[in-house]
């Protein structure tokens, strides 16, 4: 059964606090999925990972490239693991499936946007009913993470 971590952003854009997580879990030997909801904005992330510091880069493919098994981060809108991932990211209300096929699954949302929120309370609901291992982390001003359930 994965361990599903769901991260409210309160401070931070997607943008600014997905790399570093990312980073977290390619330092503990994990290959990572990130799934979109569209096309743009899979490759507007794909774009970012590039260029997302001056001093470092997220090395990654997405799933219209070829070789995806060789990539340690794949970006894709579906809910296929063509690197053989330990850990997903949702991010922006993607749909969460085959979460068994997981040591992790990390869902991140905009707490500025009530879709976001609506959703996120939604598959929190849906998951729980499923006896997963669920976790709930809030921004703190500083942009910390603090565990509130």
């Amino acid at each position: 059964m994965a361990e599903i971590l769901f991260y409210h952003l309160t401070e931070s854009t997607l943008e600014e606090a997905l790399p570093g997580l990312v980073e977290r879990s390619l330092s503990r030997g994990w290959r990572v999925v990130i799934q979109t909801a569209t096309d743009e904005r899979r490759d507007a992330l794909d774009n970012h990972l590039w260029t997302w510091s001056d001093a470092s880069f997220l090395a990654h493919g997405t799933d219209r490239e070829p070789y995806p098994a060789e990539q340690p981060v794949i970006l894709t809108t579906t809910d296929a693991n063509p690197n053989n991932a330990t850990v997903r990211f949702i991010v922006e209300g993607a749909e969460i499936s085959r979460a068994g096929d997981y040591e992790r699954i990390v869902v991140m949302f905009d707490g500025h946007d009530q879709d976001q929120l609506e959703r996120a309370r939604s598959q929190w609901k849906t998951l729980k009913a499923e006896q997963h291992d669920l976790t709930y982390w809030q921004q703190t001003s500083d942009r910390k993470w603090e565990r509130k359930a």
